[in-house]
């Protein structure tokens, strides 16, 4: 068991998810790396993928708050309604270029929010991510 192997980045910006990706490829070559720009599609793919009660399956989710057509808002409402074992398997994070404190607080409040970063995504961040995380599960 390990949050290494899959991330899941939901951003409605390309470059975003291709900076992203980027960064996590070099932090983490091995890793298993997917993205979505139509949180719906990703939102159905974290449901499909961690919901296999014979799998052991980990990832970290960074989920972007402003998107067209599901906001952050809503996908956490709706991941609400998933199964359990998705909902233990699958590490939320906001990764945000708001500021606004609202926001922050809104994410605080959420409990399947873990943290709520500023883009852009650093590799001392997710390595940082990786390693709670990592002995969370150990624990």
């Amino acid at each position: 068991m390990s949050y290494l192997n899959n991330f899941i980045i939901i951003d409605d910006d390309k470059l975003n998810n291709k900076l992203c990706k980027t960064i996590l490829e070099k932090t983490y070559p091995d890793s298993n790396i997917v993205d979505f720009t139509d949180p719906v599609k990703g939102l159905e793919y974290v449901s499909d993928k961690f919901s296999d009660p014979k799998s052991d399956e980990y990832a970290i989710l960074l989920l972007d708050i402003m998107m067209p057509v599901m906001n952050a808002w809503d996908f956490l409402e709706k991941f609400d309604r998933q199964l359990e074992i998705v909902k233990k398997r699958v590490k939320i994070y906001i990764l945000s270029s708001s500021i606004d404190s609202l926001d922050m607080k809104k994410a605080q409040e959420n409990k399947y929010v873990e943290y709520y970063l500023i883009k852009p995504l650093t590799k001392e961040s997710i390595k940082l991510i990786v390693h709670v995380l990592n002995r969370k599960i150990s624990e």
